[in-house]
């Protein structure tokens, strides 16, 4: 078994959650040249319009990457923990579900876990483009955190995450949320304003 780096980035900023607008083009961009550095063989995305659009952009700087979509790397609830257990504002965010959305994304983000979070049998690069929660879902594992905490664990658009998975070691988060490609006007957007640094 070998290192498996996992690059995990959100997408850039949409306009009404549906395709890039003209700054998450340029975030794409400034994320694509960043990468261009790591030898990452495959990029995986969300089929909607800003994730699929993002890795587009992305991937042309990484000649070679195989370029897949899948419904795994998509926009659902990874978990939804009993409400009794959770602070009064996470358990009204998930209110804001049905219970057949809440049922459909447990089995999505195992899935994820079993095909990325682990050693690999030659040493791996590879980047998820997807929305904010399963960037979360990932971390949480990483870290071995309960299910519920990948609710509060957010990324602004583009943002970076790796995470190092060794064989026969724990899980190493690499770095979280790091937009340092990315210049102080294109930064934090995906935050509330009242939240962005």
């Amino acid at each position: 078994m070998a290192n498996r780096y996992l690059y995990l980035a959100r997408h850039g900023e949409a306009i009404d959650e549906g395709e890039l607008s003209p700054i998450g083009r340029e975030q794409a961009e400034l994320l694509g040249r960043r990468l261009a550095e790591h030898p990452i063989t495959a990029v995986h995305h969300s089929p909607l319009p800003r994730a699929a659009a993002t890795a587009e952009i992305v991937a042309a700087h990484l000649p070679g990457a195989a370029v897949r979509s899948g419904e795994v790397y998509g926009d659902y609830v990874p978990a939804a923990p009993p409400r009794e257990e959770l602070p009064p504002r996470h358990a009204a965010f998930l209110d804001g579900f049905t219970e057949t959305e809440l049922a459909s994304g447990p089995p999505l983000a195992a899935e994820a876990i079993a095909r990325h979070a682990g050693p690999a049998a030659a040493e791996t690069h590879e980047l998820i483009v997807t929305p904010n929660y399963l960037i979360a879902w990932f971390v949480r594992h990483a870290l071995g955190a309960p299910d519920a905490r990948w609710m509060g664990l957010n990324q602004g658009n583009c943002a970076l995450t790796a995470i190092l998975y060794r064989p026969e070691a724990p899980p190493s988060l690499l770095f979280f949320n790091d937009m340092s490609h990315l210049p102080p006007d294109l930064r934090w957007t995906g935050f509330p304003a009242a939240l962005r640094a």
